[in-house]
C-alpha cells in the first residue's frame, strides 16, 4: 500500500488471493482498447440470443444509437429460464427479507420462473401487449420483481416508482407513459408500521379524471390492511396470477425494443422518462455485475441495499444478478427496523458475500459507531460497493475496516440512471483503489475530464492546485439511453447540446484526474461552487468536515456573496461523544480543517451544527433546500422529504 504524508495509505491494491481468483484481468482493458466492439459483441454472446445479431453498433444517426442490430433476445429468458434449463432451478435465486423480523422467503430459480409465467400470463389476459406501459408501485417484496420480468417477458415496458412518491408523483407518471396497469400492493410497511399505498394509487388515478388510461389496478395483499376498492378495475394477485398456469413461451424482441422506463427529476420540474432498450442494456448489466462484483453464481451471496424504485435496484437487484443467475438477499424494510442491528444480522443470517450500498447510509453506519458492527460476524463478506454519490475518503476507509475486516476490496461505483449500468469503478481484482475515487473507466467504456471547450485535462497533482472540469462520455456504450420518452428535442438539449460539435454525452458532473491519472467525480455540476473565480466542489469541502474525529456527517451550500460571488455554508452532524465541545472552538477547527485539508479559499463562511440534515425518501440531502436556508429565501418544494420538520431544528441552530 502506498502511504499518504499522515501514514493513511492513499491507495489499496488487490490482495494476491483475491487476483488470483478475479474474473478480470488486465487483460480485459487491452481487449477493448484493441477493438472496442468487438469486445462488446463478445460481452453480448455470454447471453442467449434467439436471432444472433448482425451488426454491433448503428451510430449513424447520432445521438440515437442502435446496438446489436437485428439480434433478438428475451431478457426474462435470460434471468430466469435458461438458468432452470441450465439445471439450477434448486439453486434461490431470492433470499427475501421483509421489515417484520421472521418474515422470510426464499425463491429458487424453478420457483422463480413460475411466479413470472404465471404473472405473464394473467397480464396477456388483463389486455396487455408489447409495446404497452405498466406502472409498478410496490415496496421490496418478490412480486414487485416477478412483475418487472413478467413486463419484460411480454415485450411490455414498465414504469416503476418509488413506493415513497406521492400520489401526485405516481399521477405524473402514470400520465406520461399511458400506463394501462398499475400493480402495487394493499401497504407496506415502514419501521414497523403498516402504511396504506393502494389509496395512493387510487388519488393518482382519481386525479387523471376521464382521461386516466389505467384499466385495471392488481393489488398484492401484503399489510392486510382494508383497502378501497373498484369492483372490475382492482384485482387482488392472490385471486388472479397465483391461480394462473405456469406455462408461458417467451416471444424474442428485437434488440432496440424497449425494456423500461425510468423517471428522473429534471431541471424544469417535468420528470423525464428515461427510456431504456433491450438487448444493449441487459448485455451491460449483465457484464458489469459479472466484473465489478467478481460475481461466482455457485457461491456468493449478493446484497444491494437499493430499491428497485432507482435505476440502481433496476440493474444490481434485477436484470444483473438474475442474467448471471447468483442467490441475492432482497430486504423490504429500513436499516433502523427493529433496530440499527438489522443490516449487520442480514448479513450474518445469509452469508453474505458482497454488499452494495450507499455513502449516506455508510455514513449512517459510521454515526451509529462501530461498536454495533464489531458485535456480528462480517466474515462472509468479500467484496464491497458503493454507489449514488461521490464517497469520502473517511467513510470509505471507515467502510473497509469496519465491514470489510480491512481486507476486503471496495469498488467505488459511478453511472447514472442514463448511462443504465456502471461506467466508472476499479476492477476488484486488478486496479489499485483509492479512497474517494471511482479511478477509471470500464473496459469499453470511454470518459474524459475536459474544459469548457471540450480540452481534455491533464492528469493533477497528489497534492496541491488541481484542474476541475466535466466529466463527458465521448464514445457511444450499450446500455445508453435511447431517448426520453415523447420527447426527442429534450434529449438532445439535456444530454448532448453542450458539447454538440464533438459529439458527447455530457453527465452533469465535476471531475478531475489525479496522479495517476484516476478520475475524481466532484458531484452535480450545480454543487460546484466558485469561490473568488475558484470552483471548488461541495463534495470535497464535506469530505474534509467528516475527516474531522466529531463529524458524522456534513452537507455544503454555496450560497451568494457580495465580495466572492460565493460564500460556503456547512450544516453538520456531530457524533455523540462530540456533542458536550464548545460550538465555537469546533467551528474553528472545521474552517481549520478545511483550509488544511484543500485551502484557505475553501473555508466556510458559516459552519451551523444542526441535528439532522434534509433527506429524501432515497437518502439523498436535498442541497437546494439547504441553499434556501443559507441565503434566506421560502423554501421551496418539500414534498419528496423524509421529515421536512427537520427546518426547524436547522433554522433553530442558525
Amino acid at each position: 500500500m502506498t502511504e499518504t504524508h499522515t501514514g493513511v495509505p492513499s491507495s489499496y491494491p488487490p490482495s494476491p488471493e483475491f487476483a488470483a481468483q478475479s474474473n478480470a484481468t488486465a487483460a480485459l482493458y487491452d481487449e477493448a482498447e484493441a477493438d472496442r466492439l468487438a469486445f462488446w459483441a463478445k460481452q453480448a454472446q455470454r447471453l442467449s440470443w434467439a436471432t444472433p445479431f448482425t451488426e454491433v453498433l448503428d451510430w449513424s444517426e447520432a445521438p440515437f444509437a442502435k446496438w446489436f442490430v437485428g439480434g433478438k433476445i428475451n431478457v426474462a429468458y435470460n434471468c430466469v429460464d435458461r438458468h432452470v434449463e441450465a439445471g439450477n432451478g434448486d439453486r434461490v435465486a431470492i433470499h427475501w427479507e421483509g421489515e417484520p423480523v421472521g418474515d422470510a422467503r426464499d425463491i429458487t430459480y424453478a420457483e422463480l420462473k413460475d411466479e413470472v409465467c404465471r404473472a405473464a400470463n394473467t397480464l396477456t389476459e388483463l389486455g396487455l401487449t408489447a409495446g404497452d406501459r405498466v406502472a409498478i408501485y410496490m415496496p421490496m417484496v418478490p412480486e414487485a420483481i416477478v412483475a418487472m420480468l413478467a413486463c419484460a417477458r411480454l415485450g411490455v415496458l414498465h414504469s416503476v416508482v418509488f413506493a415513497g412518491f406521492s400520489a401526485s408523483a405516481l399521477r405524473a407518471r402514470i400520465d406520461d407513459a399511458k400506463a394501462k396497469v398499475v400493480i402495487t400492493t394493499d401497504g407496506q410497511f415502514r419501521r414497523g408500521k403498516a402504511v396504506s399505498l393502494k389509496a395512493g394509487v387510487d388519488e393518482a388515478i382519481e386525479g387523471l379524471g376521464e382521461d386516466s388510461p389505467v384499466e385495471h389496478v392488481l393489488v398484492v395483499r401484503r399489510t392486510e390492511i382494508d383497502v378501497p376498492w373498484t369492483e372490475g378495475r382492482d384485482l387482488w394477485w392472490h385471486e388472479t396470477v397465483a391461480k394462473a398456469d405456469t406455462e408461458h413461451t417467451p416471444k424474442a424482441f428485437d434488440s432496440e425494443h424497449p425494456l423500461f422506463l425510468l423517471y428522473t427529476s429534471g431541471t424544469t420540474g417535468k420528470p423525464k422518462g428515461i427510456i431504456h432498450t433491450t438487448g444493449g442494456y441487459l448485455t451491460q448489466a449483465s457484464y458489469t455485475h459479472h466484473y465489478v462484483f467478481d460475481i461466482k453464481p455457485e457461491s456468493d451471496v449478493f446484497w444491494c441495499t437499493a430499491d428497485i424504485g432507482w435505476v440502481t435496484g433496476h440493474t444490481y437487484i434485477v436484470y444483473g444478478p438474475l442474467s448471471n443467475g447468483v442467490t441475492q438477499v432482497v430486504y423490504e424494510g429500513t436499516p433502523a427496523s427493529p433496530d440499527e442491528h438489522r443490516h449487520f444480522q442480514v448479513i450474518e443470517k445469509y452469508g453474505v458475500t458482497i454488499y452494495y450500498t450507499a455513502p449516506t447510509l455508510i455514513r449512517t453506519f459510521m454515526k451509529w459507531g462501530r461498536e454495533l458492527a464489531f458485535e456480528h460476524d462480517l466474515s462472509s463478506l468479500r467484496l464491497l460497493g458503493s454507489v449514488g454519490e461521490p464517497i469520502n475518503p473517511e467513510a470509505w476507509r471507515w467502510y473497509r475496516l469496519v465491514f470489510g475486516g480491512d481486507r476486503t476490496p471496495v469498488v467505488d461505483t459511478w453511472w447514472q440512471t442514463e448511462t443504465g449500468a456502471i461506467m466508472i469503478s476499479p476492477l476488484p481484482g486488478v486496479s489499485d483503489a483509492k479512497p474517494g475515487s471511482a479511478m477509471r473507466a470500464l473496459p469499453g467504456i470511454s470518459a474524459k475530464v475536459v474544459d469548457d471547450d471540450g480540452n481534455e485535462l491533464g492528469i493533477g497533482a497528489e497534492h496541491g492546485e488541481q484542474a476541475t472540469g466535466y466529466l463527458v462520455l465521448d464514445k457511444p456504450w450499450p446500455a445508453m439511453l435511447r431517448g426520453i420518452w415523447g420527447d426527442p428535442e429534450r434529449y438532445q438539449d439535456t444530454y448532448w447540446s453542450r458539447f454538440a460539435d464533438k459529439g458527447w454525452y455530457f453527465a452533469g458532473d465535476g471531475a478531475r484526474y489525479g496522479s495517476d491519472g484516476e478520475t475524481w467525480v466532484l458531484g452535480r455540476i450545480d454543487d460546484v461552487m466558485n469561490i473568488s473565480g475558484h470552483r471548488i466542489s461541495t463534495a470535497e469541502v464535506e469530505s474534509a468536515l467528516v475527516g474531522h474525529t466529531g463529524v458524522a456527517e456534513a452537507a455544503v451550500v454555496g450560497a451568494t456573496d457580495d465580495q466572492t460571488g460565493q460564500a460556503i455554508c456547512a450544516f453538520v452532524i456531530l457524533k455523540a461523544h462530540h456533542a458536550e465541545t464548545e460550538p465555537d472552538k469546533l467551528v474553528d477547527d472545521l474552517r481549520a480543517e478545511v483550509s488544511k485539508e484543500i485551502s484557505p479559499i475553501a473555508k466556510p463562511r458559516e459552519i451551523h451544527i444542526v441535528p439532522e440534515l434534509p433527506k429524501t425518501r432515497s437518502g439523498k440531502i436535498m442541497r437546494r433546500l439547504l441553499r434556501d436556508v443559507a441565503e434566506g429565501r421560502e423554501l421551496g418544494d418539500t414534498s419528496t422529504l423524509v421529515d421536512p420538520s427537520v427546518f426547524e431544528a436547522i433554522r433553530a441552530s442558525k
